[in-house]
């Protein structure tokens, strides 16, 4: 019924500040190869974020990437309006041509329930060129993971990572919530991963909560990790 970072019992479980962020969209994508002219979504948000240091472009906006060659470039960005209540659309004009590869990113600190996707009628819809066949890059942290406070979806570090190495990446930033919780280590060390970044350090209440849980956490992701970086 919405777009989740990752289950609703294992949300649950761990915190209600994870539980309530579970919902956000940060990391999400939708990629695609279209001929269409022009590129719409109509997106639900029944929980738009609004915040005095926040743009609202990158807390409930989603912004557009082309592929030129090997390299992805931002074209554009759906911009939602200041008195958003549920949702919005809007229609971005991308010009006439070819096959074309497109990203859309979504929102760092909204929930998502539903996103419609608008293209020409007639026009042609392809999967897009894959990422590297490797695991995705799992990062856990906090709202600097999460995304907090990029001015656009795309410009999040892990997004930039994904499109200068083709790599996929899963986040799981929880802005002031995540705190190395021993059901978030159980859940993170049976993702399938290539890499891990681990990086909740500004969540810790304190010196003594860090020492009891980063190196935990580490040794549990090495222990089914051996190999990776």
């Amino acid at each position: 019924e919405r777009f989740v970072r990752l289950p609703g019992e294992v949300a649950k479980n761990v915190s209600q500040g994870v539980y309530s962020l579970h919902w956000h969209t940060a990391g999400g994508r939708v990629r695609f190869r279209t001929n269409s002219p022009y590129i719409a979504i109509h997106a639900k948000i029944p929980g738009p974020a609004k915040m005095s240091h926040f743009a609202l472009t990158g807390s409930t906006g989603f912004d557009l990437y082309r592929m030129f060659g090997k390299e992805e470039r931002y074209i554009a960005s759906f911009v939602p309006p200041f008195d958003i209540k549920d949702g919005y659309e809007m229609v971005k004009e991308v010009g006439k041509g070819g096959m074309r590869e497109y990203t859309i990113n979504f929102p760092l600190y909204s929930t998502l329930t539903e996103l419609y996707i608008g293209l020409a009628e007639g026009a042609r819809v392809e999967a897009p060129t894959p990422y590297r066949d490797m695991p995705p890059i799992v990062y856990y942290g906090s709202s600097i993971t999460q995304g907090g406070c990029a001015s656009r979806p795309g410009s999040t570090y892990q997004a930039h990572l994904t499109r200068k190495l083709r790599i996929d990446h899963v986040n799981l930033g929880f802005s002031g919530s995540a705190k190395g919780e021993d059901e978030m280590i159980e859940y993170i060390k049976g993702l399938d991963m290539s890499c891990f970044v681990l990086d909740y350090d500004y969540n810790a209440p304190s010196a003594e909560h860090l020492a009891a849980t980063h190196e935990k956490m580490f040794k549990a992701v090495r222990e089914t990790h051996p190999d990776i970086p």
